[in-house]
């Protein structure tokens, strides 16, 4: 059985992003002084160990810690010069596929895809493929209009660019546009 701050770490690595507190302590059955109390203990514990706990009135969250950056700045500049690989693609495939493209009626009113339906496809956490994808500029973040807490990803022009649809949309639409 874990320790609660133990439990936390792995929720909060598990989540990739920011989680409530109140949610945290519904999770692990806690009460609010719990909760801070095993904060405050897997603070301590990530002290020195590349990765830091930032708390705000309602959220945690984890993140690389501060003495980090210049490794994870050198990391981030690696990433980007390389070609993208099999996970992120698989990403993008599930985000152009729900994304609304003009001239193809098939995807109309389609606002993209959170975070949970990607996962949920891909049958695996795709925070990494997501903030690749988000770094290139090939996906964008909006709120989502119906659940405010999540954000929905669609396609930006620079990753039709990259996948060659800007042709294949142009061609749909003189099409479309035939008498």
């Amino acid at each position: 059985m874990l320790t609660p701050p133990a439990a936390i770490h792995a929720l909060l690595f598990a989540s990739g992003e920011p989680l409530e507190k109140k949610q945290l302590a519904k999770l692990l059955g806690i009460n609010d002084t719990e909760l801070k109390i095993a904060v405050k203990a897997l603070i301590e514990q990530l002290d020195g160990h590349g990765v830091s706990i930032i708390e705000t009135i309602n959220e945690i969250e984890m993140r690389t810690a501060p003495e980090a950056s210049s490794i994870v700045k050198k990391l981030r500049e690696s990433e980007l010069s390389r070609d993208l690989g099999k996970a992120s693609m698989e990403t993008l495939a599930v985000i152009a596929y729900e994304t609304d493209l003009p001239a193809m009626p098939a995807h109309a009113g389609q606002a993209g895809t959170t975070r949970g339906e990607v996962d949920w496809v891909r049958g695996v956490n795709s925070s990494a493929s997501l903030r690749t994808l988000l770094r290139r500029g090939l996906i964008v973040g909006k709120e989502d209009e119906n659940d405010k807490r999540r954000i929905r990803y669609s396609l930006t022009s620079e990753a039709l660019a990259y996948l060659g649809i800007p042709v294949l949309m142009n061609f749909l639409a003189m099409l479309n546009s035939r008498p």
